[in-house]
């Protein structure tokens, strides 16, 4: 439902190749009616198709009725874009009519398009009550109302949303987030050092440095240590295994180190009771990726990565 993802997760997308060619694999697809590598009825591009599907007992939804292990694969773009929360609710009731939950499986899936934003769910990295989403955060910037923002690897806003604030930026590769920032903290690239990573099926997974840090970069949470030393406001670790272990007490999930969590937790989960009701009109089912290979600021700086995009750019293919 409103992804690529041959774009977004291309992993995923062989494992669902795999499948279809082993002949195991029915597909559907609600969104652009794109070259996946595979096989799949196109049900709609529209979020209306939902609606329709969902009241539909023939076509795709009998092949889906007849399924041992029912699917749904909810794209990123769809659950940023208008009317969010009531596609989302029609996803649920869709996984509900299917019985795509129980307790033996968990067949509602989002496919998430940011590193370890899995991670940030896991520990509740939300807006607090009376927080603020991005959206609210950026808004802000522009009418006044907050004057400063900690921009934490944030590469993939324009610098002009930020308006007249004062930026501190976090970051490896001097991106967007840099360009516009007032105070920059330079950070190590994931390659530069030890973390825990949780990847898009909830498996955490432990990462090591391979190289050490460029220049005068240090790794991130000694960064966040030391500022809050600055500022009166002590973090309770000074290593980075006091902070394992301060993440594994508020946080048992992470330490669970290799473990896929699979359908645990799915009998007290109910997919129906997500978003809300109401109209979702002719909303369009996109994928927010428009271009493969400059995905993260990493890809942005490499001149590989630049000669590919090039390479596979509208203008290069009208020329072939």
């Amino acid at each position: 439902v409103g992804s690529n993802p041959r774009k977004e997760a291309p992993l995923v997308n062989t494992r669902i190749r795999k499948a279809w060619l082993h002949g195991e694999l029915e597909i559907g697809v609600i969104g652009a009616a794109v070259d996946l590598t595979y096989d799949y009825d196109h049900i709609g591009a529209h979020a209306s198709d939902l609606e329709v599907f969902l009241k539909s007992n023939k076509g795709f939804a009998r092949k889906l009725k007849s399924a041992k292990h029912p699917m749904i694969l909810i794209g990123q773009g769809v659950l940023n874009g208008p009317k969010a929360d009531q596609i989302l609710r029609l996803c649920g009731k869709i996984a509900e009519k299917y019985k795509m939950v129980r307790e033996d499986w968990n067949g509602f899936n989002v496919l998430h398009t940011a590193a370890s934003r899995v991670a940030g769910l896991d520990m509740g990295f939300l807006p607090a009550q009376d927080g603020l989403a991005t959206a609210g955060i950026l808004e802000g910037c522009k009418s006044g109302a907050i004057k400063t923002v900690y921009a934490l690897g944030v590469d993939e806003i324009p610098a002009s949303e930020f308006g007249d604030a004062f930026v501190i930026y976090q970051g490896s590769h001097g991106d967007q987030g840099a360009h516009r920032a007032d105070v920059i903290f330079p950070d190590a690239a994931y390659t530069e050092k030890d973390a825990l990573w949780v990847n898009t099926e909830g498996r955490v997974q432990m990462g090591f440095r391979a190289v050490p840090p460029k220049g005068e970069a240090k790794d991130s949470w000694a960064i966040l240590r030391a500022l809050s030393e600055h500022c009166g406001r002590v973090l309770p670790y000074d290593s980075l295994d006091a902070l394992r272990q301060k993440l594994f007490s508020d946080h048992p999930t992470f330490a669970a180190i290799n473990h896929a969590p699979g359908a645990e937790g799915a009998k007290a989960f109910n997919p129906a009771k997500l978003g809300k009701a109401g109209k979702v009109g002719k909303t369009v089912m996109a994928t927010p990726i428009d271009n493969f290979y400059f995905t993260n600021p990493i890809a942005r700086a490499s001149k590989v990565m630049a000669d590919c995009s090039a390479i596979k750019s509208p203008m290069s293919e009208a020329a072939e």
